[in-house]
């Protein structure tokens, strides 16, 4: 397309937003989620599928996910196989269930047709139970949902630039900051070695320098604030070999990188295409084996469905809100495309052999870098599928590097919060609790579950019947179900397992 044909394709300059500027907002939001290429391979392999398949998959996903979500939906947003769902995936269903991977990503196929069913008006009651659903959530809840998003990209990024980290007494502590600057032992699997690291020569002190020039160069109004900050943490960090704390796994990092910021060995490679994992939950021990394994199945199905929806609807409320994509009914605009686009993309993941794939939070710093149309997106697509010939360069820009722009986007979305009625007594705890418990629980959807069961059990309190409407009643029963029930089960699980 001539520039021309993509501006009237995409209309950027009648939004406020220029050829530049979509392109570099593409960018910012890759640069914040490239480390996808590589986590969720690294993740998926613990399950036994090969690093490569789904390094494959992973990048070809996120590129259909993104481009239809440009094109079709018009919308900045990315998509990629989620962090969470990945180590849903793993823990939860092959290693703690024993479901075999295959088995486990024809429940995410199935689950993926199932929200695209629900995502499309043009089919009775299925259709449009999603928007009815989302509708019906209250408005300061949705909100809510925004600002804890901010919370939890912002501990996400503190992590990763090494501020904090876990700790057995108080659950999480600062970063070892008197150990800045002292000798770091021999910690075997990584490529750290007995030596010593200068303050300017650690990870955490690199990132916290950029963030703070992300923020002047913000205030001073500088285009690519972002970008500019990220780069020059990478390049300071290869230059002095840097310490990067998150990718320092035994020193408490969760990361399976270089545990030193490193320039990468080669530039380009090539692809490899999936041999193990393409169309495998089609085979014997995927679809083939879901009629013996029916209750763990559905089970896995459903979990997988409802995190995804919550997961989806949260940030595509969130990030759509800070982009003025929510119009004053409280409704985002082009809604059903954005997730069907989500949607196809998880059934495109599946049969290629990744986990769900998911609209990312990250996509709030394209936002706040001024993407306005969904040329930002199809830009994090291409790239995406470009990381395929240039994996080891994206491998090698330092975690803490990139976590410095989470932070910053953590801080704008918290605005949000000055918007919820907190005057409102039955409203305070909901939203309060929809807030905490996404960085808390690292869950955008026990966020959003737990503001919606304490919503609804405060009216029940208040007898204030009337004002749960049926869908909230719907959401509140089958909530309080998925998270409760007899014994080591949740209710669906118990129940499952005496009628199968």
């Amino acid at each position: 397309m001539e520039v021309q044909q993509l501006d009237d394709y995409f209309g950027y300059t009648e939004k406020g937003s220029s050829l530049e500027g979509e392109i570099r907002a593409g960018v910012t939001t890759f640069l914040t989620m490239a480390y996808i290429l590589l986590v969720n391979p690294a993740m998926l392999s613990v399950a036994g599928l090969p690093f490569s398949d789904v390094l494959f998959a992973t990048a070809l996903a996120a590129f259909v996910g993104c481009v239809v979500m440009g094109l079709w939906a018009n919308l900045p947003f990315a998509l990629a196989p989620g962090m969470g769902l990945n180590a849903y995936f793993v823990f939860g269903v092959v290693l703690g269930m024993g479901v075999s991977w295959q088995l486990a990503l024809f429940a995410v196929f199935v689950e993926g047709l199932l929200f695209l069913a629900m995502s499309m008006p043009q089919i009775p009651t299925i259709g449009t139970w999603r928007s009815q659903m989302i509708n019906s959530i209250p408005t300061d809840l949705k909100i809510a949902t925004g600002a804890g998003i901010g919370m939890f990209l912002a501990i996400i990024g503190l992590r990763e630039m090494g501020w904090i980290q876990d700790d057995g007494a108080t659950l999480v502590n600062l970063g070892a900051t008197e150990s800045w600057g002292g000798t770091i032992g021999e910690v075997g699997v990584t490529t750290v070695t007995d030596g010593s690291f200068a303050l300017w020569e650690h990870g955490a002190v690199i990132s916290m320098v950029a963030l703070i020039s992300i923020a002047v160069m913000m205030a001073r109004g500088w285009k690519g604030a972002m970008i500019y900050g990220i780069g020059l943490a990478t390049v300071w960090g290869w230059a002095v070999g840097a310490y990067d704390p998150y990718n320092d796994f035994l020193a408490g990092g969760a990361g399976w990188g270089s545990a030193t910021a490193e320039l990468p060995d080669s530039w380009i490679g090539m692809p490899e295409s999936p041999d193990e994992t393409l169309m495998a939950a089609f085979g014997s021990e995927g679809m083939g084996a879901a009629g013996d394994n029916m209750a763990d199945f559905l089970l896995v199905m459903i979990a997988f469905l409802f995190v995804d929806i919550f997961d989806t609807s949260g940030t595509l409320y969130s990030v759509g809100r800070q982009a003025g994509y929510v119009d004053e009914n409280d409704v985002l605009h082009n809604s059903d495309e954005a997730f069907a686009s989500d949607a196809a993309a998880t059934i495109v993941g599946a049969v290629l052999g990744t986990s769900t794939t998911t609209t990312y939070i990250e996509s709030a710093a394209g936002v706040e870098e001024g993407g306005k149309t969904g040329l930002t997106a199809v830009v994090v697509g291409v790239l995406m599928l470009s990381g395929l010939f240039f994996t080891d360069l994206f491998a090698a820009v330092p975690q803490f590097a990139m976590a410095s722009a989470l932070v910053i986007i953590g801080a704008l979305m918290m605005r949000q919060a000055a918007d919820i009625d907190w005057s409102d007594s039955e409203m305070a705890l909901p939203a309060f609790l929809t807030i905490v418990l996404m960085p808390f629980t690292y869950s955008i959807a026990d966020g959003i579950a737990f503001g919606v069961i304490s919503y609804c059990a405060i009216k029940i309190g208040m007898q204030k019947w009337d004002q749960l409407n049926p869908v909230m009643w719907t959401l509140f029963v089958l909530m309080t179900m998925f998270y409760i029930g007899p014994g080591d089960y949740s209710t669906f699980g118990w129940i499952f397992n005496e009628l199968l």
